[in-house]
């Protein structure tokens, strides 16, 4: 019996050995989680057993239970490499299209424009969709795979120029009738860049001239036409009166083949006082097509879209999982797991809600293994085997005593 119960002990020594080793192996594995192999005795009872008296049968390893403690982040350079600080998973959609979750978030886009990690495996998002009012929000109902836009940022035509400027009240009113090319028929005049619906830029003159005290007109040239004069009445302390509303000028008609073009212009930061002409602001909501220039993850999840024409877009927002039980979760190599019956089904959310952690963008989350503790947990399980060994050799020593007696 001494030969049985020793060989258990080898073989629970030899497990953990085993669990130290692989825990020892992955110290450098981004997103790994320790183990730790758990122990347990035997007893083997029968109904007329002596309980007092039993001396027991050895140990076996209950379970090899993983920890899943949080690891270290570190930063990286790349905007890809995801960290989680907090509770939950990334999930991930296989190649054979089954559901697996990791910590790891080492990820990469494919020639295709799919964000994956090295298994080829998918990373999961909620998609963007736009809400009411041009917002942005996620369907979160659905998981769909992270796709990096392969194709140009469509351009959008101007449509809006909001103004803020000050005509200079002192100014003396022009001689001569408006002509855009003469100066001396116009006070001032400034510029900006209009869109027009093939993305082409135009560039926008603004001319003002003096028509009476506190009334201006404001000429706009685009692309080769001239508008009809808008007249900005003003008060005796130089705040506008008219318009009390946005103006449509147009129709600006480009020989690009574009659609006319038709501005709404918003006067109401214009003002006249006894200074010098100065434009403050003047913007105007057009853009041209753009090329993808760059991705954005926030602490939230949420995917940005950079592209070349200074405008920024909403992909989605990266999916997350939590299990009531992680330990449960079934390993199945290259740093992740699936959903098994202990573990029970995968609660789905997004970072920063609930009990999820927050995503940390240009990072990656290091493997929770301590070197010094496991070196400690080896010397540990060396001498339990050596000791599993003695009691072999001693059995060994007791029968071989017993055959000899004559």
């Amino acid at each position: 019996m001494p030969f049985r119960i020793a060989l258990s002990g080898l073989n629970a020594a030899s497990t953990d050995l085993e669990v130290t080793g692989n825990n020892i192996a992955n110290s450098a594995t981004n997103g790994f989680k320790e183990s730790r192999a758990e122990f347990v005795d035997l007893y083997a009872n029968a109904i007329q057993d002596t309980t007092t008296n039993a001396s027991g049968q050895g140990a076996r390893v209950g379970r090899v239970a993983q920890q899943f403690s949080q690891g270290t982040i570190d930063f990286t350079s790349n905007n890809l490499d995801l960290a989680i600080s907090g509770q939950g998973f990334f999930v991930l959609k296989a190649p054979d299209g089954t559901q697996a979750f990791t910590r790891a978030g080492a990820y990469s886009v494919d020639r295709d424009g799919y964000v994956t990690n090295a298994g080829n495996d998918r990373l999961q998002i909620y998609g963007a969709v736009s809400g009411v009012g041009g917002a942005t929000t996620f369907n979160t109902g659905a998981l769909q795979d992270f796709q990096l836009p392969t194709v140009p940022n469509a351009p959008t035509a101007t449509t809006a120029v909001t103004q803020a400027v000050n005509l200079d009240s002192s100014q003396a009113i022009p001689a001569v009738p408006f002509s855009e090319t003469d100066p001396a028929s116009y006070n001032s005049s400034t510029s900006t860049t209009v869109y027009d619906s093939l993305g082409i830029a135009h560039t926008a003159t603004l001319y003002f001239r003096k028509v009476a005290n506190n009334s201006w007109e404001q000429y706009t040239s685009v692309a080769g036409t001239t508008s009809a004069p808008q007249t900005l009445d003003f008060d005796a302390n130089g705040a506008l009166t008219n318009p009390a509303a946005p103006v449509t000028v147009g129709p600006f008609p480009p020989a690009t083949g574009a659609a006319d073009m038709n501005i709404d212009f918003d006067f109401s930061d214009v003002t006249q006082y006894g200074s010098a002409f100065a434009v403050n602001n003047l913007t105007q909501n057009g853009f041209t097509s753009g090329r993808l220039a760059g991705l954005d993850i926030d602490a939230e999840g949420v995917a940005f879209a950079r592209y070349t024409n200074g405008q920024s877009s909403a992909l989605g927002k990266v999916a997350m999982a939590k299990f009531n039980n992680e330990q449960g979760l079934r390993q199945v190599g290259d740093s992740n797991w699936v959903e098994s019956f202990d573990s029970g089904t995968p609660q789905l959310g997004e970072a920063a809600t609930s009990s999820f952690g927050q995503i940390q963008s240009g990072a990656l989350e290091a493997s929770n293994v301590d070197i010094a503790a496991q070196l400690v947990n080896l010397i540990t399980a060396q001498r339990s085997f050596q000791a599993n060994a003695e009691v072999i050799s001693t059995a060994d020593s007791v029968t071989q005593t017993i055959i000899n007696i004559r």
